[in-house]
Order: structure tokens, then C-alpha cells, then sequence
């Protein structure tokens, strides 16, 4: 199919998508969005950026506008990545409709939620924690709800909300629809589509434990002490488009900041401790392009789809290596060219070889820097290597298209999955 029109969508679904000029479906639309008119239920795992939330969201739209009963729940993991889905469904549903939707998340007032709430909305887009709340404390109920997204199913898992998902799942109807997307498949996943899902369609575009081809990517191994140094010469460099710097830390994304606004970088940050109002705020205001450069933990590693990110710096190495492929899909988003750029320091050699094996399980680990005697630098300090985006080798290339070794597999280790979430959301 070549636009959406054949797809035999509701006439205000078509009008919507042509308002947001969405012509031609990506291949993980065109391989999703049929089988789920149907009423399959869809295991769906694709790269980031190829357009899984229009994937889901449109045939939910579409269930929705097509049935005078009937609700839809959408779970998501962090708060950004679900107003991100409830931004395109309120698109796709268009400025005139009587369907109502409604975000839940935590970090937002519980009493403006349950005054939504009892307008019965047909569509509910969340994160687990707070919509647990809501039905722990009776103003949710999910009966007629018969159309079940869990969209990043496996950085839900990741950051504990298996249980709550559970409870959430037990409320509603056992005759349902539902569609569960992962951008990678470890055997838990695996294991949990087999409890949600009945005899689903299994759809998967691209490999989805490699970065996306248009992405160039750059290596740079640096000191701690020089990372800034080196952080400077890199937004110098790079005249258009704006960036965004990944660190591991709130603190020490607070303290980037507001270093690089002291020297004339327009700046923002984004992490757990901000209040909910504050990170729509900056996402908004970096959308808007009021300031170029947004420091970031891996809160923005997902979720986060702005088309005029141009650049993704890790300054700091993620905690987990399936993040890295998040983190760098921020850029080349929808067709477009960007870069990542990844700081390595003398410690990062755990992390850097465990990205490496996910990327490239069939490959030797590279070799890493050894500190030199007296300076304790490595002998090849300053050193870059380049990686093409077309998945061949130029230098350090890490672009390999295997399948991942392991589930969330850590630095070094495999620890316990906790049954509590890591944070709130």
C-alpha cells in the first residue's frame, strides 16, 4: 500500500492523517496496522523512530471511531514517552471529535485526572504506577475496555512495573485486543506475550538490537577530566541542528548546564527530579527550538521525537546497553541524517565491550585503552574512530545486525529484576 487511504480508515481518521502529513506508512505501519484492523492481537518489535506509536495508534483511533462501545488502554513506561502517544492520538482522533482521552501520570494532579475521569474517556494513556492509583482508589474502570496497548514493553520490565502491569491486566476483560511493542525481545518478553497475548501476529522491521543505518557514529576516547574540553569542540563543530547530551546523572546534568550556559550555550535540562510541569515545559521549549542543547539522563532516552535533533553526544555511558540504541535514536528520526558522538574513558571498558556484544554477538570485544604509566591516560588518548552508517566496518564500527545475547542484560553482571519500580512514574 502506498498511502493510508488504502487501508480503509474512517473518513476523520483520514483527514487527521492528512492534516499531519503523514502520506506514505513506514514498514512497521504497513506491517501492523492491517493485521490489528483485523483484530489480531500483534507482537511488534522495530527500531526507534520508525513510527510505532502511528502504528498502534492508528488502528486504535480507528476501533474507536468504528464502535459506539468499546475503550482503549495504551501503557506506556515514563511519563515523556506517554504524553508523546497522547499528543498523536489527540491528532489523529482530530480537533473536532467527541471522543474523549485522558492522561494519566504521575507528577500531575490526581484531582484534575479524576475529574477527567468521570467524563468517561474511551481512551486512557498512561504509565502503570499512577493508573494503579486510580483504580486502587475506584475512579478507573476498565470493563468495556477491549483494546490493550503495551507499547516499550521491555523498558517497562526493565524498570520493574511487571506486577503493576499484572494488576492492571486483571481488570480488564478477557475478550480483548492487544498489541505489545518492544524494541528488543528478550526471553521475558517472550515469555509474558504467551500470558497477554492469544495466538498474535509476529511483526518485526529492521534488527532491532542495531542502531539505525542514517545515524553516523563517532567514538572519542577522553579523560574524565577532558570530557568537557572535548564536549566544546564537539558543539563547535557542529553549527546546525540542535543536540542533545546524555549523562548518568541528576546532578551532574544540573551541573553541565549550567557550565555550558555560563559560556553562552543555550541550554536546558532534563531529569527524574523535575516536577511533571517542568519537564513539559523544557521538552516544549526545546521542541521550539528556544534553546539548542538539552542535557539529559536516560529519562530522554526514550520517547522523546523531535525531528531537528541533529546530534546526540554520550558523555557519560549508559547503565544498561540497550539504551545506547535508544539514546542515539533520538536523531535520524523519520527518514532524516544525524550523528552520535560517544565519550569513552579509562573506566567505561566494561561498558563500552558489553555495547559491543550487543551489537555485534558474533564479533570479538575491541580492545581498550590501557592507561599508560605515570599519567594514567591511555597511549591512544584523543583518539577517534568513525563508524559509517551503512552497518560495514570503517574503524571502530559497532553496527552489527545479530541478535542480542541476553535479556536486560547489565554491565558486567545480571541482577535480579526488582518487583517494585526503580522510580516513579
Amino acid at each position: 500500500m502506498s498511502d493510508f487511504s488504502q487501508f480503509g480508515l474512517p473518513a476523520q481518521l483520514n483527514t487527521a492523517l492528512e492534516r499531519m502529513k503523514y502520506t506514505a506508512p513506514t514498514p512497521i505501519q504497513l506491517q501492523a496496522i492491517p493485521l490489528a484492523l483485523k483484530g489480531h492481537d500483534i507482537l511488534g518489535s522495530a527500531q526507534t523512530g520508525t513510527g510505532k506509536t502511528a502504528a498502534f495508534g492508528i488502528p486504535l483511533v480507528a476501533k474507536i471511531l468504528n464502535n459506539p462501545r468499546g475503550n482503549a488502554i495504551v501503557l506506556t513506561p515514563t511519563r515523556e514517552l506517554a504524553s508523546q502517544v497522547m499528543e498523536v492520538i489527540t491528532q489523529l482522533l482530530g480537533q473536532r471529535s467527541f471522543v474523549q482521552a485522558v492522561l494519566l501520570i504521575g507528577g500531575d494532579s490526581m484531582h484534575k485526572q479524576t475529574a477527567q475521569l468521570r467524563m468517561r474517556p474511551r481512551i486512557i494513556v498512561g504509565t502503570p504506577g499512577r493508573i494503579n492509583d486510580h483504580l486502587e482508589r475506584g475512579n478507573l474502570i476498565l470493563h468495556d475496555t477491549n483494546f490493550l496497548v503495551l507499547d516499550e514493553t521491555d523498558r517497562m520490565l526493565d524498570m520493574g512495573f511487571g506486577i503493576q502491569i499484572d494488576k492492571i491486566v486483571k481488570f480488564l476483560p478477557a475478550a480483548r485486543q492487544t498489541l505489545m511493542f518492544s524494541a528488543t525481545l528478550p526471553p521475558e518478553i517472550v515469555k509474558m506475550s504467551a500470558k497477554y497475548l492469544k495466538n498474535p501476529e509476529r511483526i518485526a522491521v529492521g534488527a532491532v538490537n542495531a542502531p539505525i543505518v542514517r545515524i553516523q557514529q563517532e567514538i572519542i576516547h577522553v579523560s574524565d577530566s577532558g570530557k568537557y574540553d572535548e564536549l566544546n569542540k564537539q558543539i563547535n563543530a557542529r553549527s546546525n541542528g540542535s543536540i542533545i547530551v546524555f549523562v548518568k546523572t541528576k546532578r551532574g546534568a544540573d551541573r553541565l548546564c549550567e557550565r555550558l550556559n555560563k559560556q553562552g550555550n543555550k541550554t536546558d535540562t532534563i531529569h527524574g527530579d523535575l516536577h511533571q510541569r517542568k519537564r513539559e515545559k523544557v521538552i516544549q521549549g526545546f521542541r521550539d527550538m528556544k534553546f539548542r542543547i538539552l542535557v539529559a539522563t536516560d529519562i530522554a532516552a526514550r520517547g522523546l521525537d523531535i525531528p531537528h535533533i541533529e546530534h546526540v553526544i554520550n558523555y557519560d555511558l549508559p547503565q544498561c546497553p540497550e539504551d545506547y540504541i535508544h539514546r542515539i535514536g533520538r536523531t535520524a528520526r523519520n527518514g532524516s541524517e544525524g550523528s552520535a558522538v560517544c565519550f569513552i574513558s579509562p573506566d567505561d571498558g566494561l561498558k563500552w565491550r558489553a555495547i559491543h556484544r550487543l551489537l555485534n554477538p558474533n564479533e570479538a570485544p575491541p580492545h581498550m585503552p590501557r592507561p599508560a604509566g605515570g599519567e594514567g591516560k591511555p597511549r591512544n588518548y584523543g583518539q577517534k574512530k568513525t563508524f559509517g552508517g551503512n552497518g560495514k566496518k570503517q574503524g571502530g564500527h559497532t553496527g552489527g545486525t545479530g541478535k542480542p545475547s541476553g535479556g536486560n542484560k547489565r554491565f558486567g553482571r545480571f541482577p535480579k529484576r526488582s518487583s517494585a519500580p526503580k522510580a516513579a512514574a
